[in-house]
């Protein structure tokens, strides 16, 4: 009765309303209103002349009537209450009545703003009229193409014809393209599935416009309608020779024959070499071009030199020593006592990770590049197995650097120590990791060692392979290392880190034959008593998981193959499988898959070992999505809430996978907050998130909270080595390095690097029988994921050129008119600069042009011409 009451009342005050603002009609508007009337009226007669007449003077006040933003012009305003008997007057004329195509052309634009909804009357009168689109303007047509989309899928359901339909489709897409409504035209063409038609209408002025917005538009369209999306923008780049943004969209695509072919038809030998660059940014290395120098830069092989350049320009060059990442000074003086009582190797160990780490890349630091005796001082200070990781750390110092890497590691390769001979082995493939080098020194210093009678040597020449050739997809790799997987008398060790080596090489791939031998192999260990339950088991799941990358729905055979291994096994495996073949894709439907996992109440923790994998897949597929990012916050805090500990276990992994190198404030309360859990595996696992999520920015928070944490865990040995750990992490590179995978103003996927981050984060889930146990080692995994985080510009002949850039924050200009910003809060510099994860750089300067429109590690510039023209004499 209240409602009914309320309605009432409302409807009697808006009766009043149109009551005084009759009276209150101003002398103008009555003299309109009487105007339009009388049009009305002479439209309805019986003399067709007279009524075409008015129709045309209808049109005319209708066209040179103005209106403001918050009101409708007087004459279509005073229309309103004679759009029902125009209607009917329409209907009733026949059709070869005189100005009928007008008349409907008049109905339609009245049906726009006062037909009813989901009738599409301003489409129906449309189809009647006239051929002209043009005549109401802008928003008439944005109604219009809203209705054609409607209609269109409407007649698709029932089959019926669409080619009225696509006739005025033709007729809007050039209209939005004069007139700076490109976006409009895209989604008019992606309704009616004719997005190629687009490519006809793009010209060098607004083809940016256009591709900005289409790829933008992808990450929200389930595979595989994003892969075609990206396919137009491809072809649109390819059509304007814009080679630099084709290249980039075909990594995006992920097709081989797409790169290749866009590298062939670049026929500028400088703008190839900027191809390049951004070839091996993203670690892809195509067969020989027969261009020697080209082949170097696509091999990385200058990397080093632009690093430590940018490091010397920087003045970054002089070592960091463990003590000076601690700052043990600030430490409290009691609990610096209390750590010394803990095991003098641990603290070694913690200790030599925290240099590889600090002093990656720079080739000099004052434990292993120092005097002989020195070295081999302190490698003896890290006992037993830990001396791998101790011989092992001169491969990160010595990164990317082949040739003086190599003299340096070669000393190690004649030690009468086993442990340190491994760990040379392991060195060999980190110096080598994201370099390609014509002669293969890894390949042929490595394959020697693969028959060795030492488990630990072994282990160690075949992670080298997989960490040198990573994502190479060479076949001398799968040739050496697919007998090892195959051979199920081999030991555990031995076949597990060949599966992963593998993986690691053949990443995103789906390789049949190596899946089928890494499943069968997973059947026969997993029905061997005690191996189901060995933590290295997890790692062929793992494997299988890296072959699947970011390959969306070519997993469901795969998929089905995992639900037929061992019950304690088979969820994580399919859990880890398809989390991987999604992976930085945003699908929406997959998290909510994984949701359901984790809605599952299961009593024994390790039955519920794949509920932790789901909880790390939902921050795998939503990485690298800035909106997916921030519901996955969401969605963690709720699980942190209600969650098992299984799955709180996961949160830190997760949380340290979608911002990795990218220390957000939240995130850092969030796991601050987890250091100090009650269950000491969750702890453990939000110290080593800090860490990843700190890694290579020098973040002053990060490097506070982290000594806090080692003051307060000075007794416990675990999670003080893993403080120091990810203190090491933090400052890695002296803060010049990154292990984002994301970059290319973040829209491509290094699938490497995140092929090493998942290899270290499945250790962390199980943390006491993998890192904090004799495979520590496998933290260098994450020498996948490490980049230089610099922009170095470069003249023709490849050498540096300092120039004015200015870096700030990006901001997302997509489907913005005119000519927006596209930083702000910037600063000034001279090149070479850094780059934050949420950075971007352009030139300040108009004397040099870029070759590529997105300033990021290694950037080709050319004298801009006009400009110079311009220049006074």
């Amino acid at each position: 009765f209240f409602s009914v009451a309320m309605a009432q009342e409302k409807k009697e005050t808006l009766e009043k309303e149109e009551e005084v603002e009759e009276v209150e009609l101003s002398e103008e508007d009555a003299k309109i209103k009487e105007e339009v009337e009388e049009l009305v009226d002479k439209i309805q007669g019986d003399n067709q002349g007279v009524a075409k007449l008015a129709l045309e003077t209808l049109r005319t006040m209708l066209k040179t009537a103005t209106g403001t933003v918050t009101s409708i012009p007087k004459p279509l305003k005073f229309l309103r209450p004679h759009y029902p008997t125009l209607k009917e007057n329409f209907t009733a004329r026949p059709n070869t009545m005189e100005g009928k195509k007008l008349f409907a052309d008049l109905l339609s634009l009245l049906a726009m703003s006062y037909a009813k909804e989901d009738v599409r009357e301003c489409l129906t009168f449309k189809l009647q009229g006239d051929a002209d689109i043009a005549q109401w303007g802008h928003e008439y047509i944005r109604h219009l193409s809203g209705e054609i989309g409607t209609e269109y899928h409407k007649r698709k359901e029932t089959a019926g014809s669409v080619d009225d339909l696509m006739a005025l489709v033709t007729k809007i897409v050039p209209f939005d393209f004069t007139h700076n409504s490109e976006p409009q035209a895209c989604d008019l063409l992606l309704e009616v599935e004719r997005l190629p038609h687009v490519v006809a209408h793009c010209t060098s002025d607004n083809h940016r416009r256009v591709c900005d917005y289409l790829l933008s538009y992808a990450d929200y369209v389930a595979s595989p309608g994003n892969r075609e999306i990206q396919k137009v923008a491809y072809d649109i780049y390819l059509q304007l020779q814009k080679y630099p943004e084709a290249l980039r969209t075909s990594m995006m695509l992920n097709d081989r024959e797409l790169i290749k072919a866009t590298l062939d038809a670049c026929k500028d030998p400088i703008l190839q070499k900027q191809l390049a660059f951004q070839l091996g940014r993203q670690r892809i290395f195509l067969d020989p071009t027969g261009d020697d120098e080209l082949d170097e830069i696509i091999g990385n092989a200058k990397l080093s030199e632009f690093f430590l350049y940018t490091a010397r320009d920087l003045n970054s060059m002089d070592p960091k020593t463990p003590e000076q990442i601690y700052k043990t000074h600030l430490q409290d003086q009691r609990t610096t006592t209390l750590s010394a009582n803990i095991s003098s190797h641990t603290q070694n160990l913690a200790s030599t990770f925290v240099n590889a780490f600090a002093n990656a890349g720079f080739c000099t630091d004052k434990l292993m590049t120092a005097e002989v005796s020195q070295v081999t001082e302190w490698l003896h200070k890290n006992k037993d197995h830990r001396m791998m990781s101790a011989a092992a750390s001169l491969g990160m110092i010595m990164l990317w650097d082949v040739d003086d890497g190599l003299a340096q590691v070669d000393k190690f390769l004649y030690s009468n120590e086993e442990y340190i001979k491994a760990g040379a082995l392991m060195a060999v493939g980190i110096l080598h990791s994201g370099v390609r080098n014509d002669c293969d020194p890894a390949l042929a210093l490595l394959s020697d060692y693969l028959e060795n009678k030492t488990t630990d040597m072994r282990v160690a020449a075949i992670m080298g392979l997989g960490l040198s050739y990573a994502g190479s997809k060479r076949t001398e790799i799968s040739e050496l290392l697919v007998p090892m997987v195959a051979d199920s008398e081999i030991a555990l060790d031995i076949c597990v880190f060949a599966a992963l080596s593998l993986g690691l090489v053949f990443v995103g791939t789906c390789d049949e034959n190596i899946t089928e031998i890494i499943t069968t192999q997973l059947m026969e260990r997993c029905e061997k008593e005690g191996q189901v339950s060995n933590s290295l088991i997890r790692f062929f799941c793992v494997a299988l998981g890296l072959l699947f990358l970011g390959q969306h729905e070519n997993v469901e055979a795969a998929v089905v193959a995992c639900s037929t291994l061992n019950p304690k096994i088979a969820k994580y495996c399919e859990m880890t499988v398809k989390t991987c073949a999604y992976a930085g894709s945003g699908d929406l439907v997959q998290i909510k898959e994984l949701m359901k996992q984790l809605v599952e109440k299961i009593e024994k923790e390790e039955e519920a070992s794949h509920q932790s994998v789901a909880v790390m897949g939902i921050g795998l597929i939503a990485m690298g999505e800035v909106l997916g990012s921030e519901m996955c916050k969401r969605t963690f805090e709720h699980i942190l809430q209600y969650g098992d500990a299984v799955m709180r276990r996961a949160i830190p992994l997760a949380l340290a996978l979608v911002y990795v190198s990218n220390p957000q404030l939240i995130v850092l309360d969030t796991l601050g907050k987890l250091t100090h859990d009650p269950d000491s595996e969750t702890s453990m696992n939000a110290i080593l998130a800090l860490g990843l999520v700190g890694a290579g920015t020098n973040n002053a928070r990060t490097a506070n909270m982290l000594r806090q944490l080692a003051n307060y865990y000075a007794k416990e040995a675990n999670h003080l080595f893993l403080v120091r750990v990810a203190q090491g992490m933090l400052f890695m590179g002296k803060g010049l390095l990154t292990m984002n995978p994301f970059h290319s103003d973040r829209k491509l996927m290094n699938h490497t690097a995140v092929a090493g981050l998942l290899i270290v984060l499945h250790s962390g889930l199980d943390m006491k029988s993998l890192i904090l146990s004799k495979y520590h080692f496998l933290l260098y995994y994450l020498v996948t994921a490490i980049s230089p985080r610099m922009m170095v510009t470069l003249d023709n002949n490849l050498e540096p050129v300092q120039v004015s850039v200015r870096v700030g924050q990006s901001v997302d200009t997509v489907a913005v008119p005119g000519r927006p910003k596209t930083i702000t809060g910037f600063q000034t510099h001279n090149s070479p600069v850094l780059l934050q994860f949420s950075d971007r750089a352009e030139l300040a300067t108009d004397k040099w042009k870029a070759l590529t429109p997105i300033l990021e590690d290694v950037v080709i510039l050319e004298k801009n011409k006009a400009a110079a023209e311009d220049e006074p004499v």
